[in-house]
C-alpha cells in the first residue's frame, strides 16, 4: 500500500497534445458544468462533432472498461497514469493488424481473489489495449491473436487476462478456439485486451518507460505456423512522458533491438543514406543502402551487457536492401558479417543479439526485405583511430530460415567508407 501510494503521488504522467492525457476516473465533472460542455458541442458544426468523436472513441471505451474492472475487482481507487489513441498499424500481405488505443491504469487496494495475476499483489496496474485485424483478401484465414507484450526488465512475457474486463469485447473472444481463428475475407474484427501487473512489475514497466507487443502473423492453416502469410510486426506501448519521448527520439534511428527494445540513448554522430552500392550473393542482389553511427548509452538495465566498454559506446548499424531472386527464403535471423576498420588491420563481427529479428524471420523467395546489421565500437578507438580512416564490410554467406547455406560460403564486399 505504501509502495503503491508512492507511486501514485511520484509519478503523475500527462501526455502530448490530443494523443495521451492524465485523467482520473474518480474524477466526474459538476452537473452545471456537464450541461454546459453539452451545449458547447451541440454548438459546433456536424463535421467537427463527428471528427472529436472519433478522436475521443478510445477514450470513452476505457472510461467504460475502467468503471468495470473498479467494481469487478472491489478496488478502492483507479488512476489512469498514461494513455495514448494514435493508431499504430502493421500489414501482412492483405491483412492488417492496428494497436487503436491504450491506457495504463493504477488499482489500488482489490480484492485479494484477483491477486494471482498481479504477483500475489493487491496493488498494481492494467494495460488496457484495443486491436483492430482486417482481411482484405478475398479468402478466409485465421488470425490467433496471442499480442504477447513485454518492457526492459521484465520477467515475463505478459498476455490477456480474461477476468477483469467484459469477455464479450475482448478480441481472444471474438477469435478463440471456439471458432477456429477464423478471419473470413473482408471481414474487421476489433477487440480489447487487459495485461495486468503487480505493483513492483507496475514500477519497474513506468520506470522502462515502454513495452512492446508482439504481431503475429495470419495463417491459412492456423495448426500449421508455416502457412503464415508476411512477417509478424511489434507495437511500442509508452509508460510514461518520458518514454513517449524517448521513442519518439528514436524513431530517427534504424530500427534495430537497440531502438525497438528501447536499451538506451542514441546521439547521432554521422549518417549516410542511399548509397546504392550492390553486389551479387548467390541469386540475391545485396545492396548498401545507409549507415548510422551514433553515440550510445544503455539504460540501467542494460548497463551490464556494455561493461567491457569502459570508454564508452559508438554503435554502428548499417542497412542493406536483399532481392531475393532465389527459390528459397533467405533467413534474416542466421545471416553475420565482418566490419574491418583501422584500413583493414582490426576487424570484428556484427552483433545478432542487436539485430531485431525474431527466430526464423526471413525474405521469402522472390521478395524484397530490408535487412540490418550492428556493430558495437569502443568510443575511445573509434573517437582517436578509427572514425577517420576506412570501414569495410564483408557480408555472408546467405543461409535459408532453417540455416542451410545457399550461397556456396560465397560472402560480398562492401566500402562503408
Amino acid at each position: 500500500m505504501l509502495l503503491f501510494g508512492a507511486l501514485l503521488s511520484v509519478i503523475i504522467i500527462s501526455g502530448c497534445g490530443s494523443d495521451s492525457k492524465k485523467a482520473s476516473t474518480e474524477e466526474k465533472p459538476a452537473a452545471s458544468e456537464a450541461a454546459s460542455q453539452e451545449d458547447e458541442v451541440k454548438a459546433e458544426d456536424t463535421d467537427t462533432a463527428a471528427d472529436k468523436e472519433e478522436a475521443v472513441s478510445g477514450s470513452a471505451d476505457f472510461a467504460e472498461l475502467i468503471d468495470y474492472m473498479k467494481t469487478t475487482t472491489d478496488a478502492e481507487e483507479t488512476t489512469v497514469f498514461f494513455e495514448a489513441t494514435e493508431p499504430q498499424t502493421h500489414e501482412m500481405e492483405g491483412v492488417s493488424v492496428s494497436l487503436d488505443s491504450y491506457s495504463l491504469v493504477g488499482l489500488k487496494d482489490f480484492h485479494t481473489d484477483y491477486s494471482i495475476p498481479f504477483n500475489d499483489e493487491t496493488n498494481g496496474g492494467v494495460i488496457l489495449a484495443q486491436y483492430t485485424v482486417k482481411n482484405d483478401t478475398d479468402k478466409d484465414l485465421h488470425y490467433t491473436p496471442f499480442m504477447y507484450m513485454s518492457f526492459t526488465g521484465a520477467v515475463k512475457a505478459y498476455n490477456n487476462y480474461k477476468d477483469i474486463i467484459p469477455e464479450d469485447g475482448q478480441l481472444a473472444t471474438k477469435l478463440s478456439p471456439d471458432n477456429n481463428y477464423e478471419l473470413k475475407a473482408g471481414e474487421t474484427i476489433t477487440g480489447t485486451y487487459a495485461y495486468p501487473m503487480g505493483e513492483t512489475e507496475l514500477k519497474a514497466a513506468m520506470e522502462s518507460g515502454s513495452a512492446t507487443v508482439e504481431v503475429p502473423a495470419p495463417t491459412t492453416n492456423p495448426d500449421d505456423l508455416s502457412t503464415a502469410l508476411g512477417t509478424k510486426g511489434q507495437f511500442t506501448i509508452n509508460l510514461s512522458e518520458e518514454g513517449a519521448k524517448q521513442t519518439e527520439a528514436n524513431a530517427a534511428f534504424y530500427q534495430d533491438a537497440i531502438s525497438v527494445d528501447n536499451m538506451g540513448e542514441k546521439t547521432m554522430i554521422e549518417e549516410k543514406e542511399g548509397i546504392g552500392q550492390s553486389q551479387e550473393l548467390g541469386d540475391s542482389t545485396i545492396t548498401l543502402d545507409g549507415f548510422q553511427f551514433a553515440d550510445f548509452t544503455p539504460n540501467e538495465y542494460e548497463a551490464p551487457r556494455f561493461e567491457n566498454f569502459q570508454n564508452g559506446v559508438v554503435l554502428l548499424t548499417v542497412k542493406f536492401n536483399v532481392d531475393n531472386k532465389g527459390s528459397d527464403n533467405i533467413g534474416l535471423d542466421n545471416i553475420a558479417s565482418n566490419l574491418y576498420v583501422n584500413d583493414g588491420s582490426q576487424y570484428q563481427m556484427s552483433e545478432r543479439m542487436l539485430s531485431p529479428y525474431e527466430y526464423q524471420q526471413s525474405i521469402a523467395a522472390g521478395e524484397s526485405g530490408e535487412l540490418l546489421q550492428v556493430y558495437v565500437l569502443d568510443k575511445e578507438q573509434y573517437d582517436k583511430i578509427w572514425k577517420d580512416k576506412a570501414f569495410d564490410i564483408e557480408l555472408g554467406p546467405l543461409y535459408d530460415e532453417n540455416s542451410e547455406d545457399i550461397s556456396k560460403g560465397k560472402k560480398a564486399e562492401f566500402k562503408l567508407k
